[in-house]
């Protein structure tokens, strides 16, 4: 497989294989595999989060009641809201 890049990250690939010893290729073989599990992971986390919801094992709350609950606990704390 070929994987194509911009010049500015090739260069940066380039920069670091120099720097750590290692073959670009090298590089890049690690980078999409972490990348790869890390979505792998979320899609698991998101997957199991539905089933909970579906199931009726987790209740949805009212986003604008949490927010306004948020709100209300750092005016009660004394914490600026941004």
């Amino acid at each position: 497989m070929d994987v194509h890049v911009t010049p500015e990250l090739a260069k940066k690939l380039n920069d670091l294989a120099a720097t750590t010893g290692r073959a670009p290729d090298e590089l890049v073989e690690d980078a999409i595999t972490a990348y790869l599990q890390e979505l792998a992971s979320l899609r698991e986390t998101l997957d199991t989060r539905y089933d909970d919801l579906k199931s009726g094992r987790v209740k949805p709350i009212d986003g604008e009641a949490f927010f306004e609950s948020l709100r209300q606990r750092e005016d009660d704390t004394g914490i600026p809201n941004s």
